[in-house]
């Protein structure tokens, strides 16, 4: 069974959904039987990546809300990650823009470590209040997941991949995914949102019959 995921670096829907259906999959009987493949997609693909603003400024700015309702509604969304063991900082989180970030999810998938990748830039974003477009955070990310640092390098100075984040945004708007996270069993199912684990593992045992 093949599971494709649409999602973005900054959606912090998208690592709740991410570790739902993780906990969906342990409890899937042909579990080892699921592909999974993670699709690129951006929230603000005209985001400036700005290392002297967090997230709380720049929903701010963005929702034309206080820093304090801001918070509020990030604390809100902190609350729901602790609920499936996720630490979230967003007063560290850093304004970032994440088209380099999903080139290196490409460059792992190549390599067949997509899915480490994922998990270490979420936590790179949310937790450790890391630069995820700083070429050098992504090559260490990268080496953390085994790849090579040279050819993570080399990769990154180029525009190598980023015909492929395009094509997976423009299959989005194909599959009808207008937000993410989005989820896709075997071309046929699909799931909208960071999901309960239970209706993850409904669709998986639907899929799988």
């Amino acid at each position: 069974m093949k599971a494709e995921i649409w999602s973005d670096v900054m959606c912090p829907f998208c690592y709740i959904g991410k570790r739902n259906f993780e906990l969906a999959l342990k409890e899937f009987p042909q579990k080892e039987q699921v592909e999974i493949e993670w699709k690129s997609f951006q929230l603000n693909p005209a985001m400036v990546t700005d290392p002297s603003k967090n997230i709380n400024e720049f929903l701010a700015e963005h929702k034309g809300i206080s820093v304090a309702q801001a918070k509020q509604m990030n604390d809100r969304v902190t609350e729901m990650a602790r609920e499936v063991g996720l630490l979230y900082d967003f007063d560290k989180a850093i304004v970032a823009n994440s088209f380099d970030a999903h080139r290196l999810s490409h460059f792992a998938k190549k390599h067949g470590v997509q899915n480490a990748v994922e998990e270490l830039l979420f936590k790179a974003y949310f937790t450790e209040g890391k630069n995820t477009a700083d070429h050098e955070i992504l090559i260490a990310i990268a080496v953390e997941a085994g790849l090579n640092s040279e050819e993570a390098r080399t990769m990154l100075a180029s525009n190598q991949f980023a015909d492929d984040v395009n094509s997976d945004i423009y299959e989005a708007q194909q599959v009808g995914a207008r937000g993410v996270p989005f989820f896709v069993f075997d071309y046929k199912y699909a799931v909208s949102g960071a999901q309960p684990s239970e209706l993850f593992l409904q669709v998986l045992n639907r899929a799988s019959e």
